[in-house]
């Protein structure tokens, strides 16, 4: 694939040998990300799992200092007070079974989360292929489906995200935006790493952490030393 004039710039600041400190390697992101948004930096962590195995699955939330940067549309569906007590928390859209019918036949989502209480589970349940791929199902252990819904927008709204290992052994996830600067990044970073760490499965053997990359959305990727962390 063919590389654009920033691209090869920005690379050629970049040692592809060498494992840069967290601080500095972030550093390098945000002096790296030349394009005209503002970039999405990424943290990317091989682990030594293996996903097949239930017991070697690795997720989890938590919440970033910073926040994301990102605009979150959270989509609640519950009814009766829970509904009223989520549109006073500042939920973008709120129902039952009008939107569950709304998923299912106009094919919508104008929404990045789905907060649920658990009465509702039976109905949202019928919608887990539509919504399973999309990586929008809610699920008790990232604290989407819960009848205390005002914490869980605030929580959403104020930077939470889930991580999660892929089948390829590899989590994928936001840690911010270049105008966030190193600081701040550092200080996500940091967030997030730590909770991956203490996510380790117990049958996990031998070396855990494998490789961490940062990468911003247009930028070249920068290998971190993960023995610091």
């Amino acid at each position: 694939m063919k590389k654009g004039k920033n691209y090869i710039e920005s690379a050629k600041l970049i040692d592809n040998s060498k494992a840069y400190d967290s601080d500095e390697a972030l550093g390098l992101i945000v002096d790296t990300a030349k394009a005209k948004f503002d970039e999405t930096v990424e943290l990317h962590v091989r682990l030594g799992v293996d996903p097949r195995h239930a017991d070697q699955q690795v997720r989890g939330v938590v919440v970033l200092p910073n926040g994301t940067g990102k605009t979150v549309r959270v989509l609640v569906i519950a009814k009766g007070d829970k509904a009223d007590e989520a549109l006073k928390a500042g939920a973008d859209f709120v129902g039952a079974e009008e939107m569950i019918q709304k998923i299912q036949t106009e094919n919508w989502f104008d929404y990045e989360v789905i907060i649920t209480t658990p009465d509702m589970m039976g109905l949202v349940g019928r919608l887990g292929k539509v919504l399973g791929p999309k990586g929008l199902m809610p699920n008790p252990k990232s604290g989407t489906v819960t009848m205390d819904v005002t914490r869980a927008i605030a929580e959403i709204k104020a930077g939470k995200v889930e991580y999660r290992v892929d089948k390829t052994s590899i989590i994928h996830c936001p840690i911010g935006k270049k105008s966030f600067g190193q600081e701040k990044l550092a200080q996500n970073f940091n967030t997030l790493m730590e909770a991956i760490v203490k996510a380790k499965p117990s049958a996990a053997k031998g070396q855990y952490l494998k490789s961490v990359y940062v990468a911003s959305t247009m930028g070249p990727s920068v290998k971190v030393n993960y023995k610091n962390i």
